[in-house]
């Protein structure tokens, strides 16, 4: 379907996005998307109805659990937007905030476009060729759906795959190009208490390649990862919830750290 066809869907979702609330079932009714590229013409649509900017891409569900919890069949691409992305040390509220947890995650910024090259999908090698910089990042999801865990993968790529609010560091200074950043160790605190430990292995077995799979995704649905674009690749624990007051902590060795505040 034109992205035309999504509009009404767009306008119950647009304002539950601006006002940070959550809907509990779509008009069933109206036309909604019932598969991925659908999904994804829906996404398009309600960012095109922000009238905000893009910052980049968020990947969910790169891990088999987590793909179970929500009933999907593979990751899933959502936008970021700008206006969600704070700077570290940010207080965070969870008014409204129905997940209510943070995620660690590798990001990686794009320093020129990602074009197909030739009708195989693109490789690792490929893909990473085009990353200027690595970045540590927490996002806190959330969804506008209350029932996110059984309403599917095109609702969910509709509203932006859970894209939330985003906290982004400055680019690592290590040299990390030649790491393995699967067995790179990462770990959340709270109140300086570990609560999590994982590593780059959690997100699609290495950040890198769940890059790689963005990168593909996204040009077999006639989109591209562009440059300028910044890459949270998925949780590299799993989800640490979050309560009013907490100090948390993002552990990433080497790399350094990253921290939020809960309001």
């Amino acid at each position: 379907m034109p992205i035309s066809s999504y509009q009404s869907l767009t306008e119950q979702l647009l304002p539950a996005w601006q006002q940070k609330r959550q809907l509990a079932t779509p008009d069933n009714s109206l036309p909604q998307p019932t598969d991925r590229a659908q999904g994804y013409a829906a996404q398009k649509a309600l960012f095109e109805a922000t009238g905000e900017s893009a910052m980049g891409w968020k990947i969910a569900a790169t891990s088999i659990a987590g793909q179970q919890h929500i009933g999907v069949s593979g990751p899933l691409a959502g936008r970021l937007l700008t206006s969600r992305c704070l700077k570290p040390g940010a207080s965070i509220s969870l008014t409204h905030n129905l997940m209510r947890v943070m995620e660690p995650e590798f990001a990686f910024r794009i320093g020129r476009d990602v074009l197909a090259n030739s009708p195989l999908a693109l490789t690792t090698e490929e893909v990473m060729s085009h990353v200027q910089d690595l970045h540590l990042a927490i996002e806190i999801p959330d969804s506008r759906w209350q029932d996110f865990v059984h309403i599917g993968e095109a609702m969910l790529l509709a509203d932006f795959a859970c894209a939330n609010q985003l906290v982004l560091g400055e680019a690592v200074s290590y040299p990390w190009r030649d790491l393995d950043l699967s067995q790179h160790a990462v770990k959340v605190l709270k109140q300086g208490v570990v609560q999590a430990q994982g590593s780059g292995a959690n997100v699609l077995g290495d950040p890198r390649k769940a890059l790689a799979w963005l990168a593909n995704e996204l040009l077999s649905h006639g989109m591209h990862l562009r440059q300028g674009d910044t890459v949270i690749t998925g949780t590299c624990v799993v989800p640490v919830v979050l309560n009013a007051g907490d100090d948390v902590l993002a552990d990433f060795g080497v790399f350094g750290t990253l921290g939020i505040q809960v309001a």
